[in-house]
């Protein structure tokens, strides 16, 4: 009998489902507190507003997961590799900073001058993670305290540099990026019909292809990974430990660079320079969306879709009179509720078990 699927990775979908399903009807409870009459108005928002709108709700959806695709790969890629990146949110801003500078300032650059911006973003967030990596590396440094420091540093090295170099004194933010050093929109803005989309979803799907490829088809990634599942083994086995966590963290880092070039490489927005700046909040977003995808590079990329949806729905929810918190209530019980998820399996698996099996359809292999 041919075996269409293994049993593992049914049941990790279906627990991902029962948690997505938990988060919502916690959220429909927190906004019967809030506001009852309203409550079912809102969760409707929520679950119908990315399809409601036709492709432009599409595009919407669309646009807002691109980010959040990025840095959920930067997060699921360390956790594959046994690290966890923190940092994200500062390798971002630092990608973020590199990529807006270049596509502010070197328009001479011509047709190139958007890819050259993108890849300066990508080596920002790189070189960035290098000092965690090389202190957990060398001297053993924990990822996770090595990883938030540098967020902070990252907060206020990034506001000087803005100052320094291209700020805005009207709109109190850095300049806005010059047409060629935008990423182009490859005809999806009019596809659905949506001004904002650009192709900055291409590479986030492309990227999470490519880290799927990396993980699970080469050599390489299965080093990486043996030296997070067992850095003692791995060592013995001939793999070069330190090397191996350097080159996770950097890759982690670039795809947080990567995410920062997709977000500020748009007409329009400025990296804000507020009275109280803050820490980038997509790296935390990326965290949830890799915990959902269960640090898979492909469930991370449909995690982001989904949470880009709930996001999609923030207009919609204040037409019912509910603020956009909710939103981030809702993805946060979602993330708590999969911290239940091997609880859930436990019942998933008998649930397919009984049903499937018999049939040859599942495998456990």
């Amino acid at each position: 009998m041919i075996k269409f699927f293994k049993l593992d990775s049914v049941e990790k979908i279906i627990a991902t489902l029962i948690s997505i399903f938990a988060g919502m009807v916690f959220g429909l409870v927190v906004m019967l507190l809030i506001n009852p009459i309203m409550a079912f108005g809102g969760l409707s928002a929520i679950l119908l507003s990315g399809v409601s709108n036709g492709m432009t709700g599409f595009g919407s959806v669309l646009f807002n997961a691109a980010p959040l695709i990025l840095t959920g790969l930067a997060v699921a890629f360390a956790f594959k590799t046994g690290l966890f990146n923190i940092g994200v949110s500062g390798q971002l801003m630092i990608g973020a900073f590199v990529a807006v500078f270049i596509g502010v300032e070197w328009g001479f650059l011509g047709p190139l001058h958007w890819v050259v911006a993108m890849l300066g973003g990508i080596v920002g967030g790189m070189l960035w993670a290098l000092i965690p990596a090389l202190l957990k590396a060398y001297r053993n440094v924990h990822e996770v305290v090595a990883t938030i420091m540098m967020n902070y540093i990252a907060m206020y090295v990034s506001k000087m540099l803005i100052e320094a170099t291209i700020y805005d004194t009207v709109r109190q933010e850095a300049r806005e990026v010059i047409v060629s050093g935008r990423i182009p929109k490859l005809g999806l803005d009019e596809l659905f019909n949506y001004s904002k989309l650009n192709g900055g979803i291409i590479f986030a799907i492309i990227t999470g292809i490519l880290i799927y490829i990396i993980l699970e088809k080469t050599t390489f990634g299965f080093q990486l990974k043996a030296v997070g599942l067992n850095r003692d083994a791995a060592k013995y086995a001939g793999v070069n430990d330190k090397r191996n966590i350097v080159y996770s963290l950097l890759i982690s880092g670039a795809i947080a660079g990567l995410a920062g070039a997709i977000i500020y490489l748009v007409p329009g927005t400025g990296i804000k320079l507020e009275t109280k700046y803050a820490i980038s909040p997509y790296g935390f977003q990326g965290i949830a969306v890799a915990l959902l995808g269960m640090s898979n590079p492909i469930g991370t990329v449909f995690s982001g879709l989904f949470l880009g949806y709930i996001e999609s729905a923030n207009q919609e929810l204040q037409s019912w009179d509910f603020k956009r918190e909710i939103i981030d209530i809702i993805s946060a019980s979602i993330i708590y509720f999969s911290a239940f998820t091997l609880y859930f399996q436990k019942y998933a698996k008998k649930f397919i078990t009984r049903v499937f099996k018999h049939k040859g359809g599942v495998s456990n292999e």
